[in-house]
């Protein structure tokens, strides 16, 4: 199941792990300018999917795992047993 990544999952994922913005852009091959403009949520989100994949893909690999929104709750974050 493809969950589109909001901001606030990407900060809570990086604070899980103990990551910086420098750290998560090394880990995922982006640029640390787009991290930081992804994670304000600032204008129109311009990111491309290739670019938000990157990011989940770094953050799964560091062990996170990210939750859907549904009835019974937003979409989360949690690390993976």
């Amino acid at each position: 199941m493809k969950i589109m990544l909001t901001p606030g999952q990407i900060r809570a994922a990086r604070a899980l792990l103990d990551w910086s913005q420098q750290e998560l852009a090394d880990e995922s091959g982006v640029s640390l300018a787009t991290i930081r403009r992804i994670e304000s949520d600032r204008g129109p989100d311009r990111s491309t999917s290739p670019i938000r994949e990157a990011i989940r893909r770094a953050f799964e690999n560091g062990g996170v795992l990210f939750t859907p929104e549904d009835n019974k709750g937003g979409a989360g974050v949690r690390m993976k047993r």
